[in-house]
């Protein structure tokens, strides 16, 4: 059972107020739910703060219950039941412990767990995408499913899964495709180059 599985009647209450937040805003949707119950889920572009109720808003319409990770330090009291109950998987970052492979150690724990990652890193836009969504993807064997939202014009969606291969280079290709696809000319997307 994932952590929030159970959640509390303030967990439920906040949950009720975003998604209430996110209906009324009108978003028209695309796609479809995840085949796989493992996965990393791509949320891009990072623009604004908004982004978390925008996409909570989406996955939720899917009937799907994503996870994210946070610093650890904000599992503890008072916040570290809400924060589990949200979806939050806590990490140390530090130089001596390695998110990637505590994030896939998750994946190998649970039955159903979709993580969501904002690549970009920051909502101020960055000059390549992080590669940490793929490295975890590729470590914990699960697809990535590319997640997306259009803020301005209150629309998003989830595309397709692409199972990671190894080859950095062509799977960043595909997914880039795809982006300028559903995006087409969006400045952040137009041009996605990864660090490797």
């Amino acid at each position: 059972m994932k952590p929030h599985d159970r959640r509390s009647l303030l967990t439920r209450l906040v949950l009720f107020v975003l998604l209430g937040v996110f209906r009324l805003q009108g978003w028209s949707l695309s796609g479809s739910a995840p085949h796989s119950r493992k996965c990393v889920i791509i949320g891009a572009p990072h623009t604004s703060n908004w982004d978390f109720i925008f996409f909570l808003g989406t996955t939720n319409a899917f009937g799907l219950r994503p996870s994210f990770m946070g610093k650890h330090s904000l599992f503890h009291w008072p916040m570290g039941r809400f924060m589990r109950e949200m979806g939050g998987l806590p990490i140390i970052r530090n130089t001596g412990r390695n998110y990637v492979s505590q994030i896939s150690a998750e994946f190998a724990r649970h039955d159903d767990l979709m993580l969501v990652v904002a690549p970009e890193g920051t909502r101020g836009g960055a000059a390549a995408w992080k590669s940490g969504f793929y490295h975890i993807a590729l470590g914990a064997g699960v697809p990535i499913v590319l997640g997306w939202i259009d803020g301005k014009n209150r629309r998003g969606g989830l595309g397709p899964e692409i199972m990671p291969t190894g080859d950095y280079a062509a799977d960043m290709a595909q997914i880039a495709a795809f982006y300028a696809s559903v995006l087409p000319g969006h400045p952040r997307l137009s041009a996605i180059r990864a660090e490797a």
